[in-house]
């Protein structure tokens, strides 16, 4: 804390400096003035939170000073010490905010009390002013989020009674409005390179885009971050007199100079305000979350009835050619299934953002089956990105279009990931060749070859030969001719089967070779089994 004397007696400035127990009162910087001009040059410079002054002094006397403070720096503390016993004097005093007033010759127990009084003022006003600057910080933090709130609440059809009213005395909606044009964007259909770019600083890239907006809407229309729809930014637009189309086309524009980038809006034209705005708004978004990504297009409305397929392509379809990809641990049998289903897509003629977001989740969902199947402890679902984002992004090039290349880069990695998750967990007591002993088991009555079996687990003939015998101690043929002769003993139970139609009905269309095997296992061939357990 700093303290200014201001005197035109040297020795009076003197015995003040000795008499004041500054230490005391948190003061560690004094400084003298002559005169009040030359005070106001200090004061200005210095700037101290507590004055001592005379009052008789040359060019600019104490009255002035007093007068000059109470109107420039009125949070400055004042003290007057002075020779003159005069009413006006302590009315002038009070009257321009001084704290005290002390008759010369100066006590040191007089002085040091009103040095008291005065720092404990300033120390809490000075605590008063830092909440109430703090306090408008967080006014102006969250005016933003508090515009966003209001306006989530109108296009999300939470009507209140006094919601007009605030949007008209908080916002700049005028009022009345008879009808609205809605636009949505979304920041998470932008391309994964500008989304890395502002990693962590998402608030900013709202920021930055929805103050271009509003900059081009002026008073026409307003835009804001959908508080409840992540990554999403609505326009309002309620000006009759200009076309809504060009100035989304502005807009864009404005992004294009700034991010070097252009977005796409799905648009409603003018609905009936306020009581269609919350459809409207979920129209426009319905339109750019459908939108064509193999098209190129901008704008995007609203359509009751759009094409889509019938039959929607599913993920899940494919997913235990997926999942046995994933378990062969092989990079040329990931890029062969993920080539596949990228051609299959290809096919589609059409495909939206929302089927990308649909196959995301049906991924997620297909590993955290595989996972719990194998009777461990849950495996957290990795997405392809470190960071924590409010969403996951899309796999679109900078025009906002399908990038097929990063598509499929993505499906690899995802494969590759989980690859490497279902190999711990297949340790020595759950081994993937269980999962083979299981398809045999299950289609025993089929023709299957060890070329069959090696191509449908995308592993090597050898390799499936070697673990198979190292698990169950016999070849897999070996394990298949168990199988089929312990389900025909069942068989020959029957009488009125014959032997013939048995080893058909076990996978061997060749009767002769069916008797062979079984007296090969079983010591007697199928007739005599018969006899015995007639």
């Amino acid at each position: 804390m700093k303290v200014l004397i201001v005197d035109d007696e040297k020795h009076v400035r003197n015995a003040i400096n000795l008499l004041a127990d500054w230490s005391a009162h948190g003061i560690s910087e004094v400084v003298q003035a002559t005169d009040g001009e030359q005070a106001v040059s200090i004061i200005e410079t210095m700037n101290p939170q507590i004055v001592l002054t005379d009052m008789k002094m040359p060019r600019k006397n104490g009255a002035e000073l007093l007068t000059w403070l109470h109107t420039n720096k009125p949070q400055i503390k004042v003290i007057v010490i002075s020779g003159y016993d005069e009413f006006e004097y302590v009315r002038h005093t009070i009257r321009n905010g001084g704290m005290d007033y002390i008759l010369k010759p100066v006590k040191a127990d007089i002085l040091n009390e009103a040095l008291g009084k005065a720092t404990d003022c300033w120390r809490k006003e000075e605590d008063s002013r830092q909440r109430m600057m703090q306090q408008s910080i967080e006014v102006n933090e969250m005016k933003p989020h508090y515009v966003d709130k209001l306006l989530t609440e109108l296009v999300t059809g939470q009507t209140r009674r006094d919601l007009l009213n605030q949007l008209h005395e908080d916002i700049r909606i005028p009022m009345p409005v008879s009808s609205c044009s809605v636009a949505v964007l979304s920041i998470s259909q932008l391309d994964q390179k500008l989304i890395e770019k502002f990693q962590g600083q998402l608030l900013l890239l709202y920021f930055i885009i929805g103050n271009i907006c509003n900059e081009l809407l002026k008073s026409k229309g307003i835009a804001f971050r959908h508080l409840n729809s992540s990554g999403e930014i609505v326009i309002l637009y309620w000006d009759d007199r200009s076309s809504f189309t060009n100035l989304l086309n502005e807009i864009n524009d404005g992004i294009y100079a700034t991010l070097n980038r252009r977005v796409h809006f799905g648009v409603v034209m003018k609905r009936t305000f306020p009581e269609q705005v919350s459809q409207a708004y979920l129209d426009a978004s319905k339109a750019l979350w459908n939108r064509n990504i193999l098209v190129s297009s901008r704008l995007h409305q609203f359509e009751e009835h759009s094409n889509q397929s019938a039959r929607p392509l599913r993920l899940t379809s494919i997913e235990e050619q997926l999942r046995l990809t994933a378990l062969s641990g092989n990079r040329e049998q990931f890029e062969r299934i993920t080539a596949k289903w990228v051609d299959s897509i290809k096919s589609l003629g059409s495909v939206t953002p929302e089927q990308l977001i649909e196959w995301d989740n049906e991924w997620d969902w297909m590993q955290i089956k595989w996972f719990e199947s194998e009777n461990k402890e849950p495996h957290a679902v990795e997405r392809d990105t470190a960071n924590d984002e409010p969403f996951h992004p899309l796999p679109l090039n900078e025009d906002g279009m399908l990038h097929f290349e990063q598509l499929k880069a993505q499906m690899e990695n995802r494969i590759g990931a989980a690859s490497k998750i279902l190999t711990q967990l297949h340790t020595k007591e759950h081994f993937f060749i269980h999962d083979i002993a299981k398809f045999v088991e299950n289609h025993f009555q089929e023709d299957i070859s060890l070329q069959d079996v090696a191509s449908r687990f995308f592993l090597s003939r050898e390799y499936i030969a070697r673990k198979f015998k190292q698990e169950y101690g016999v070849t897999l043929l070996d394990y298949l001719s168990r199988i089929r002769i312990d389900k025909s003993k069942l068989l020959l139970h029957n009488p009125h089967l014959r032997i013939a139609q048995v080893a058909e009905m076990v996978g061997y269309h060749d009767e002769k070779y069916f008797s062979r095997v079984f007296k090969k296992l079983v010591g007697i061939n199928p007739g005599e089994y018969r006899k015995d357990q007639s």
